[in-house]
This record gives C-alpha cells, structure tokens and sequence, in this order.
C-alpha cells in the first residue's frame, strides 16, 4: 500500500495493551488517528497492534499499517505523523544503573520519590498532585517495552528530550491521558471533533493522546517542556500546563 497524493499531517494517538492483549477485554491496543481539521480518520480501532509492528519494515510501513486498520479509504500523501503514545518509553537511570552496572542510590524514601520506581517527569507530576503510573512497581512493563521497541524500530532518533524521531516521517511522544481529565485546552479540543468514538475508555484515552499529538504539533506552549536536568534516556511525559496547580518550570 502506497502513501501518494496530496501532502497531509496526521496526529495518532495509541492507548498502549500488552504485547499478548488480544483476548484481554479489559485493555488492549487503540488507534485513534485525527486529522488537522480535528476529523477522526475511519473508525478508531481496537485489537493487538503486535502483528503490525512485527511485519512493519519502517516507519513509513508501520503508519501504512495504522491507518489501514482505521480506514479503507487511504488518505493522500502523508507529510507528517505525530504518534503520541499511552505508555512509559523509558526507565528511569536509577533503575537501568542500577541493573546494569549495580550503582544503588540511597536513602530511599518515600514510594512516590524512589529513583528506581519513577523516572523524573513522574516524580515531577507527583509534586503537582498526579499519580502517574510506574512501569516498574505497577505491571505495566508489556505495556512499556512494547512502546519502547516502536520507538527503537521505527523512531530511534532522539531530537529532544522526550521527542523522538525516524528523521523524516514520524515524531513520537509520550501522553498521560488520566492527567487530561481537568484539563479546559484538552476538552476544548475534544468538543471540536465531531466524530468521536465510542464510549470504551481505550479509545477515548486514545483519542485523549491524539489531541495531546495535535498540541504538540499546533501549540507546543500550552504543554509542559521538560526541564534542562531531566535525562533524554528518560523521556518525558507531555501533559497540558492547564492540568497543574503553581506549575514550578
């Protein structure tokens, strides 16, 4: 299947399931794909993305791939994706020191502030009264590497902290749709898509992290950069500045 015509930007948003999710009706893998008029590319799709990913050669495929799971009608010639990803893409460097090289860190503390439980930006969302997940303490690690290979397989440039890139195509991100519940920018997005999904929460979440795609991409000012200190290895979670309270940049 071929991407030709007409240039077009396109913003997915992944609502990430383990790598064996198929029979799980509780969460699984969801593909919401907007367009830069905020119109819902097909149909959301929910399923295992695990076949995809495994005979995708590139990225270019891997978004073929994507979209044909939305839509029979191929839109015209892709200019950009913006993939916003559901999941942890990294591990915090207490943690891969740790294991690696065993280089510990102490005193430990409090859960919330473990330097081998949560990478920085997580720690920083807990400061703000969020409760990010953590990959390693909350059995989210399928979830987590297979977000990670995607990024090691069709996006393994890192631009920026908390960006990467395939060098042409592709930007991926990092979302936290749960944190987007109070958020007044996300929900006035939302109104503006006609289109919405269902009401099965994989999908919405889905469609939460194809706005955070779109503001990424559109109005990058209204999300939280991450601080100079915070290591690339890491990542970063985008999340709106409107969902915290006295945000310290």
């Amino acid at each position: 299947m071929s991407c030709q015509g007409q240039a077009n930007s396109f913003f997915i948003g992944w609502d990430v399931g383990g790598w064996n999710c198929d029979k799980n009706k509780d969460s699984q893998d969801a593909i919401v794909i907007l367009d830069s008029a905020l119109i819902i590319v097909g149909k959301p799709w929910r399923g295992n993305l695990r076949t995809s990913i495994n005979e995708s050669k590139n990225s270019k495929e891997f978004i073929c791939k994507l979209i044909s799971l939305c839509t029979d009608n191929f839109p015209a010639n892709i200019e950009h994706v913006t993939l916003s990803i559901d999941t942890p893409l990294g591990f915090s460097v207490g943690f891969t020191e740790l294991v690696t090289g065993l280089k510990f860190l102490e005193p430990i503390g409090s859960y919330n502030t473990n330097p081998y439980l949560y990478r920085q930006t997580e720690r920083y969302l807990f400061e703000h009264g969020l409760s990010p997940l953590s990959s390693i303490k909350d059995m989210i690690g399928s979830q987590a590497t297979k977000g990670i290979h995607v990024l090691a397989k069709f996006a393994p440039e890192v631009k920026s902290c908390g960006v990467w890139s395939d060098g042409e195509l592709l930007t991926a991100i990092e979302a936290y749709p749960a944190a987007c519940k109070n958020s007044r920018s996300i929900e006035t997005l939302r109104q503006q898509v006609a289109n919405k999904p269902v009401k099965n929460k994989d999908k919405m979440d889905a469609l939460t992290c194809a706005l955070i795609a779109y503001l990424f991409s559109k109005s990058p000012e209204q999300l939280i950069a991450p601080r100079g200190s915070v290591p690339p290895s890491e990542g970063w979670i985008w999340v709106p500045k409107d969902i915290l309270k006295e945000v310290k940049l």
